[in-house]
């Protein structure tokens, strides 16, 4: 009788080389999958070798790089997508990337089950299973630290390195951080370990892809990013000429250079949607500076309704990524929504880049809606492509306060009233 085959999410790290070990102990046939998303300073080789020692049949590595970027941080991209108005998704939002094709995989390999090292406190397992079962609806998960067996077993770091010597599995040797890391192109989090105390700062020597702008240059920047259909397409340093249109080299160049400059940290504490508050510290340097080059190019050429009504996708949007919703029909209906949204966002903005701070020092578009004769103070009128009298604006003052009237009428009886 054949072994069932089980997909398993891996890093190389401690948690999911044990995995992997008691899965086949467990009488699984394991294929160990690590997704290439932009980890820093990652050897592949070393993972796959790994995996294949502490018993897996094979271990697949894919490079989503690519993929990651335009299909997934350039969608949260078009609609400005913001948890809780500070955290630009970007663990979030490389969970379905790597689900995705941790199916494909499944599908391809006739596995009947996927496995994952996620915590049973955190949002990493609901955006796992909750994209698998969308794209797999017959696929069942395996999440170890959900299991009492497991959790019986290891219940500490020691426990686990304890496992690993038993079974020859190699330990990395490095100390390790007082912190649990994760990384992507996108971003890179850090929370757990003394961080779990939220009165205490980060240290300057675990920031990965920014520098502290107290250390950043004193001399400032200037680059010109354009946009087509809401995208970035083409990114020019006007400071020393270089240019970038390719979209992984792109957003790899603006972590390069907004993160030379300080730019994209968070210090914060988010509502996890299993209902645990967490505290992280975020760098997103890439992504901070896209994001405000894109809502700056919004402002001259999308209509005041349009960004209303977007501003509030943009919200739904941030809320159904973290929950782990990518491939709700919800979340489609928001994204054709954003793209059509997007049409005419369409320009160049230019940007100074100095000491964690992001400038807008101007923007132009074919598709713009701004007219500065009907802006200008000096004009009269809206110009001569207008017709426009101030005058009116008397009529349109005493139609939008007629409501305000009527509710100062009823507070005024209200209080009589009670007097």
């Amino acid at each position: 009788m054949s072994k069932p085959k089980v997909v398993l999410a891996y890093s190389g790290g401690l948690d999911t080389s044990v995995i992997l070990k008691w899965l086949c102990e467990k009488g699984f046939d394991v294929v160990a999958f690590c997704a290439n998303v932009g980890q820093f300073e990652e050897d592949f080789s070393a993972i796959q070798a790994k995996a294949v020692s502490c018993g897996a049949l094979k271990c697949v590595v894919t490079d989503l790089r690519k993929e990651f970027v335009t299909d997934y941080v350039y969608e949260a991209l078009k609609c400005n997508a913001i948890y809780e108005g500070r955290y630009l998704l970007g663990t979030s939002i490389a969970r379905p990337c790597i689900a995705k094709e941790m199916i494909r995989i499944a599908n391809e390999e006739g596995a009947q089950y996927v496995a994952h090292g996620a915590t049973g406190k955190g949002n990493d397992q609901v955006r796992f299973e909750m994209c698998a079962q969308a794209l797999a609806p017959k696929i069942k998960a395996i999440a170890p630290w959900r299991d009492p067996e497991f959790i019986e077993s290891f219940k500490g770091r020691s426990d686990l390195l304890n496992y690993c010597t038993k079974h020859s599995i190699p330990v990395d040797a490095k100390p390790k951080a007082n912190y649990s890391i994760d990384e992507n192109l996108f971003h890179t989090s850090y929370e757990s370990g003394i961080l779990e105390d939220a009165a205490v700062g980060p240290v300057e020597d675990m920031f990965k892809m920014t520098t502290s702008p107290k250390n950043a240059p004193d001399e400032a920047e200037q680059i010109t990013i354009e946009f087509s259909k809401g995208v970035p397409v083409k990114l020019v340093n006007e400071t020393d000429g270089s240019v970038k249109t390719d979209p992984l080299d792109l957003f790899l160049y603006c972590n390069f250079i907004a993160g030379k400059h300080g730019i994209g940290r968070i210090d914060i504490v988010e509502n996890r949607f299993v209902g645990i508050k967490s505290r992280g510290v975020y760098e997103t340097p890439g992504g901070t500076l896209l994001r405000a080059a894109h809502m700056d190019l919004e402002g001259i050429c999308m209509d005041r309704e349009v960004k209303r009504i977007t501003e509030t996708l943009s919200n739904e949007f941030a809320r159904l990524c973290y929950n782990g919703f990518w491939f709700a029909p919800e979340m489609d209906l928001i994204r054709h929504s954003i793209d059509y949204s997007q049409n005419d966002v369409v320009g160049k903005v230019h940007l100074e880049l100095y000491k964690g701070n992001i400038t807008v020092t101007g923007r132009s578009s074919p598709n713009s809606l701004y007219n500065a004769d009907l802006a200008s103070m000096d004009i009269e009128g809206g110009g001569e492509a207008f017709d426009y009298n101030p005058g009116d604006a008397q009529g349109f003052i005493r139609i939008n306060s007629v409501r305000l009237k009527t509710y100062a009428a009823l507070r005024a009886r209200t209080a009589n009233n009670e007097s």
